[in-house]
């Protein structure tokens, strides 16, 4: 039958806990940190440096998207001084042409026609 040997193992444990050494617990604690806080720390400081390369690159990123922006400007003013003495030559040829009618007319007024 049923007896008083045959009672549950956690018979008991409820009542045990209030008796829970409290040095214990603070040693087990120091212990648990100790384990994991170098790793913690190092990870920390791997962060830190990891951060700060990425405000190096990004500086570095800025620095370099500005020289490709004052690229493109010098590209652009090239552009428009090659323009600029397109037109010129336009106007060059105009002016000579103009001189040569100019010529053309000042012979024919002296002829008589």
């Amino acid at each position: 039958g049923v007896g008083p040997s045959d009672a549950s193992p956690d018979e008991g444990v409820v009542e045990d806990l209030p008796l829970i050494d409290e040095k214990a617990v603070e040693q087990l604690t120091e212990g648990l940190i100790s384990h994991y806080l170098p790793d913690l720390q190092r990870s920390k400081s791997a962060l830190q440096e990891l951060t700060q390369n990425q405000v190096v690159l990004l500086e570095t990123l800025e620095q370099e998207i500005s020289k490709f922006k004052e690229c493109n400007s010098i590209v652009d003013i090239n552009a428009l001084f090659s323009e600029a003495k397109h037109y010129r030559n336009k106007l060059v040829n105009i002016r000579n042409e103009m001189m040569m009618l100019h010529e053309k007319t000042s012979k024919l007024k002296v002829s008589g026609i």
